[in-house]
């Protein structure tokens, strides 16, 4: 590595789809050089948006990555998606990296994806900045925006800066650590000289700088002591002080612009270097050994043991590439690594550097770099790679469970055979995309995160493995739980070939509260050998999956095994399987079953003057309006709606606001299908 590890940033660009992430990396790129022109998303130029479907929607669908240099410092950049359909490409990317700016649109605020993506990076402990845009817009209001960072997302969001002027008259931010006002003085933001605060502003930076220096003390005692002993606050003391509580996740430093005006970029970049952690400040990892046997410790050091985690995937004709963090150690070219997950040997064929879709070849790479590689056959996303002697597995990867499901089918039975290896290299390269072949009709049954996710696998078979397909309408992937708790008691007792076969089993099903069910085993050792037990475990956890009679998974469940009876000679696990599998059935039964389905918190953002009828569509829809926020010349409407009533809600809402209207939508729970709902559903 040319540079310390000390200089060294790995960063993602995370928010809400259309707050304007991927014009804040083609700028990034564009002012480090990496780039010679900028990019931009209207007119599918966008270097971070390489994949076809992306130039045409003007969204990102894929995590994109690249590298660059700011003053000295070595940059890895990922670029995420910001639609819920691609929460995957977020998680898998938070996973890996050392820090995030939020980005978050000067009008509308914190929007329904933003608190997601805002969830996953607290879950992945990782330190961010804040960079509020579109200043330039009507309607931008930065106070209201850092309100809504505060009060939606329980941060301690403190301006850094301060805009100086407003929509049509942002022209430049006030650097309220340095004392100076940054004014932008020509069209591509290159250029912008600093000078002294504006007369003014001078009592408002003041007042402003002065609680930016309380509250970093607040939660930083070096300054907190400065501060009440009286001593100035200089810019360099107050700098470190701003590091040292990002670091500790503490506090969260605001940033403004408006990044397609080119204004503001810079000082964001400034913002990455100054206050986001370098690998090095991350410290040794403590990963638990696969054998359970304690904990390794590995350091962030060049001549350390290899640690690394692949986090991503991709299929591609002239070599499938897996994307790999390396946490300590080096990583070379025609290397063989350990998959800790598949137990085996992997040799690395070859390492690049990604500039979203080109690849630059490297000899090897050390603590802190991402990477892609090519030759490693069996690793998936999430495998860990390390020595043999000390296997661990890096964890903390969630993907959500899908929520629509529709039947795909090739046009011709010639094709079927191409059509399940293409599902297959789908499926290894997206962790929320799942399918089944169906026993009786032999279609393909595909389920994912949304109609947009679907449409978008559909016309990737289509055109990247040249498969003709034909598909059925969406469904809902919906969910059973029990009504109420009650035990089943199943006895299996058979003869095969002269054998006899025998196992009894007494379980108790309730329900509880978290989406994902539970078993436990509570089996006595003297009447169920504990040889069984794992046996037992698993065919319950098979059980709640078999979706009884509906084939809808079983959740919100706890299953407690707590009785059975074997005996000697006669008792197998494949006995004892079957009678839990019907002792669930059994306690399911009795305790009523009860159908769940899959709720949408949805944000929609209009023209005040097509309210009503968006309002009242709504409603026809099974929704509940929980807040209308006046943004000046638009409005935000928030609530939920069942999934089942949103299909084709894009085009509605198009047809009713004249195309003016946006939308979103993110899982929010699950909930009882009302009975008259029910009964009209065919299963």
């Amino acid at each position: 590595m040319s540079v310390a590890l000390e200089n060294v940033r790995n960063i993602g660009i995370v928010a809400h789809i259309d707050a304007g992430k991927t014009t804040l990396s083609e700028r990034i790129l564009y002012y480090t050089k990496k780039e010679h022109r900028m990019g931009t998303v209207d007119e599918g130029t966008a270097k971070m948006d390489y994949l076809e479907e992306e130039q045409q929607r003007g969204i990102t669908i894929t995590s994109a990555a690249t590298t660059c240099h700011w003053k000295g410092h070595h940059v890895n950049l990922i670029d995420t998606p910001g639609h819920v359909d691609f929460t995957a490409e977020v998680e898998r990317s938070l996973s890996v990296l050392d820090g995030a700016v939020g980005v978050f649109c000067g009008v509308a605020g914190v929007q329904a994806q933003s608190e997601t993506v805002w969830r996953q990076a607290d879950r992945h402990h990782v330190p961010r900045i804040v960079f509020i845009n579109k200043l330039d817009r009507t309607g931008a209001d930065p106070d209201r925006a850092v309100r809504s960072i505060r009060e939606r997302l329980k941060a301690n969001a403190v301006p850094v800066q301060l805009p100086i002027g407003r929509e049509r008259d942002f022209s430049g931010v006030v650097d309220l650590v340095a004392g100076r006002a940054m004014m932008w003085t020509d069209e591509l933001g290159e250029q912008f000289v600093e000078q002294p605060i504006p007369q003014a502003l001078r009592d408002d930076a003041t007042l402003a700088r002065e609680d930016l220096v309380e509250q970093v003390a607040n939660v930083d005692d070096e300054l907190s002591l400065a501060f009440l002993e009286g001593r100035t606050i200089d810019a360099a003391t107050l700098k470190a002080a701003i590091r040292r509580a990002v670091l500790a996740r503490k506090l969260v430093p605001v940033f403004f612009g408006a990044a397609l005006r080119n204004r503001g970029v810079q000082p964001v970049l400034d913002g990455v270097i100054d206050y986001l952690p370098s690998p090095g400040d991350m410290g040794v990892m403590e990963v638990e050994r696969v054998d359970g046997k304690g904990k390794e410790r590995f350091a962030p050091q060049p001549d350390a043991d290899l640690l690394a985690l692949a986090f991503k995937t991709i299929h591609d004709s002239h070599g499938d590439l897996t994307f790999v963090r390396i946490y300590s150690g080096t990583l070379r070219t025609n290397q063989s690594v350990f998959n800790t997950r598949e137990q085996k040997a992997e040799r690395v064929g070859r390492l690049y550097r990604m500039h979203a879709d080109e690849r630059e070849p490297v000899e090897e790479v050390g603590p802190g770099d991402i990477v892609a590689t090519v030759g490693l056959r069996f690793t998936k996303t999430g495998d860990t790679l390390c020595p043999k002697p000390r296997a661990v597995q890096i964890g903390g990867m969630l993907f959500p469970d899908t929520v629509i499901s529709q039947s795909i089918e090739p046009k011709s039975a010639a094709d079927r055979d191409a059509l399940n290896e293409a599902l297959t290299f789908v499926a290894r390269d997206d962790p929320t995309f799942r399918y089944r072949i169906d026993d009786e009709t032999g279609q393909a049954i595909v389920s994912g995160m949304g109609e947009l996710h679907l449409e978008i696998v559909s016309n990737r078979i289509a055109r990247d493995y040249k498969v003709p397909i034909r598909i059925g309408k969406p469904r809902v992937a919906y969910r059973q739980t029990a009504a109420v708790a009650c035990e089943g008691d199943a006895t299996f007792s058979h003869v095969f070939a002269g054998k006899p076969q025998f196992g009894r089993i007494r379980l108790r099903v309730e329900p509880r509260e978290a989406i994902q069910p539970t078993v436990k085993i509570a089996l006595p050792n003297e009447r169920v050998h504990r040889q069984f037990w794992l046996g037992v475990e698993l065919a319950a956890k098979a059980a709640l999956k078999s979706g009884l009679d509906l084939g809808y998974p079983i959740v919100r469940v706890h299953v407690e095994v707590f009785d059975g009876e074997t005996r000697e000679g006669e008792t197998t696990e494949a006995a004892l399987a079957k009678a839990t599998d019907d002792a669930f059935h059994a306690a399911m039964k009795a305790a009523g079953v009860v159908l769940l389905e899959p709720i949408m918190a949805f944000e929609v953002q209009t023209p005040t003057e097509f309210m009503k009828s968006i309002t009242g569509d709504l409603n026809a829809r099974r929704g509940t309006i929980e807040q209308v926020e006046n943004l000046g010349e638009t409005a935000k409407i928030a609530g939920k709606v069942p999934l089942s009533e949103t299909f084709g809600y894009s085009t509605a809402l198009r047809s009713m606001s004249q195309g003016r209207a946006s939308f979103a939508m993110q899982p929010a729970d699950y909930l009882q299908v009302p009975a008259e709902v029910a009964r009209g559903l065919a299963f």
